[in-house]
């Protein structure tokens, strides 16, 4: 009789990382940006974002694949991602990184978005939630991304109050 044998994770190649950015957009307006026109993400930061291209299903679906072209700590960068969770009454979005530079580095990356409302105030609260893998421990922990998510937030913020 044969015995499958799944090794588990190394816990110190795991880790967990968010940075929350206050804005003053509604939140459904922000979420509906990375749901249902993430394209429109590189017009809003474009020296963060060069491009996102859909390459299979539909925008904000589950198991659509996303293409994006980014600059991050002035290198030219690519990632390929599945989107795996939509949650419009939560205003959560979850990419999962399959394809490109930050695999070099990571077994698994996954990224959640989450937009809340601020309580008793104008505005919303972004959430960005990093679950990772290292490949080994000489991989250093993404904390490098954290300030990037959140320019690329607060150009996002001013991009769509600017629309309105």
């Amino acid at each position: 009789m044969a015995e499958t044998v799944e090794a588990m994770p190394n816990p110190s190649l795991l880790g967990e990382l968010e940075v929350e950015v206050e804005i003053k957009a509604p939140a459904a307006t922000f979420y509906h940006i990375y749901a249902g026109r993430p394209h429109h993400v590189a017009k809003a930061t474009p020296r963060n974002v060069q491009s996102c291209d859909l390459h299979d299903g539909e925008w904000g679906t589950v198991g659509s694949i996303v293409y994006w072209n980014y600059v991050h700590e002035g290198q030219a960068k690519v990632a390929k991602e599945r989107i795996e969770l939509v949650e419009p009454e939560k205003k959560l979005i979850k990419f999962r990184v399959i394809e490109g530079d930050v695999m070099a580095e990571y077994k698994s990356f996954l990224i959640t978005i989450q937009v809340t409302p601020k309580q008793g105030g104008v505005g919303s609260v972004v959430k960005w939630h990093l679950e990772y893998e290292k490949i080994d421990e000489n991989v250093a922990h993404p904390e490098n991304l954290l300030p990037f998510f959140a320019e690329m937030t607060r150009e996002i913020d001013e991009h769509l109050l600017s629309e309105e």
